[in-house]
């Protein structure tokens, strides 16, 4: 018997109040700390700012877009059990979870820096990735190529 299929509960996320963007309120969601909204909102407007004025671009809201779509994967892999074996199985990614991983891999990697504010360390990483190079881009890299040498055993995903 099929499993019931549910209906979508995701929150509508309502847009920030500078940039009128949903991306970017997701980001200050993901980066706020202990609730405190207003800290998370001043670090990731003063990242913006600094990644934009480090690439000598106008908009900060393009910079940002660019560089989270440099770090959002396509691919992922799950592990599957066949036959007493596990196997990776790479699987393609969409919509939010794929959100979800490169909003995990900028903060993640902004926050394992140590140092300096995390303003600083959220801006050189949105930098990084808006270059193609940085921590959260290599995450990227490291899902793409495992996907990638497991591609034989995609079959086995249904």
């Amino acid at each position: 018997m099929p499993r019931k299929v549910t209906k979508s509960l995701q929150r509508k996320i309502n847009p920030d109040r500078k940039y009128d963007s949903v991306l970017i309120q997701r980001l200050i969601n993901k980066s706020m700390l202990n609730g405190k909204k207003h800290v998370a909102e001043q670090a990731v407007y003063g990242a913006l700012e600094d990644a934009a004025k480090k690439l000598k671009l106008e908009n900060p809201v393009e910079v940002f877009e660019k560089a989270f779509e440099n770090i959002s994967p396509n691919f992922e892999v799950k592990s599957r059990r066949v036959g007493g074996a596990n196997y990776q199985i790479p699987f393609p990614i969409q919509g939010h979870r794929r959100e979800h991983f490169a909003f995990m891999w900028l903060v993640g990697s902004a926050r394992d820096k140590k140092g300096m504010p995390y303003q600083k360390r959220l801006s050189t990483e949105i930098v990084d990735a808006y270059n193609g190079t940085g921590t959260a881009f290599k995450k990227k890299e490291d899902t793409h190529k495992m996907a990638e040498a497991n591609r034989a055993f995609a079959h086995f995903a249904r």
